[in-house]
C-alpha cells in the first residue's frame, strides 16, 4: 500500500468509525467522539489488514487504468468504425492480457 503505518491506522479508524472525531499523536489516539466508542487495537489491526488486502486485490485495475488512460480511445473507436478495423479492441485485449484479474 502507498500509505505509511500512521496513515494505514488512521484509514482503518475512519473505516471502522466513519465521521468519528479523534486525533492521533505519537501513536496515541485522543478520542473526541461522544457518539462512537474507541475501536480496540485488535480491531484497528484487523482493519488495516483488510484494507491492505482490498488495496492489493485491485492492483490489476490500477495497472489497466494507467494504460487505458494513455489511449485515445474515442479516436481509436471512430477510426475502427471508419476503417472496419479492430485496433481498439485488440489494444484493450492486449492490456487485459498483461494485467489479468
Amino acid at each position: 500500500m502507498i500509505m505509511n503505518e500512521y496513515l494505514d491506522r488512521v484509514a482503518a479508524i475512519q473505516s471502522l468509525k466513519p465521521d468519528a472525531k479523534f486525533s492521533w499523536t505519537d501513536d496515541v489516539i485522543t478520542w473526541n467522539d461522544a457518539e462512537q466508542t474507541v475501536p480496540t487495537t485488535s480491531e484497528i489491526d484487523a482493519e488495516v489488514i483488510r484494507l491492505q488486502a482490498e488495496y492489493d486485490a485491485q492492483v490489476y485495475a490500477r495497472n489497466r487504468k494507467a494504460e487505458y488512460d494513455q489511449l485515445n480511445q474515442f479516436e481509436m473507436q471512430f477510426d475502427d468504425k471508419e476503417n472496419s478495423t479492430t485496433t481498439w479492441v485488440d489494444k484493450i485485449n492486449e492490456i487485459k492480457g498483461r494485467h489479468p484479474k
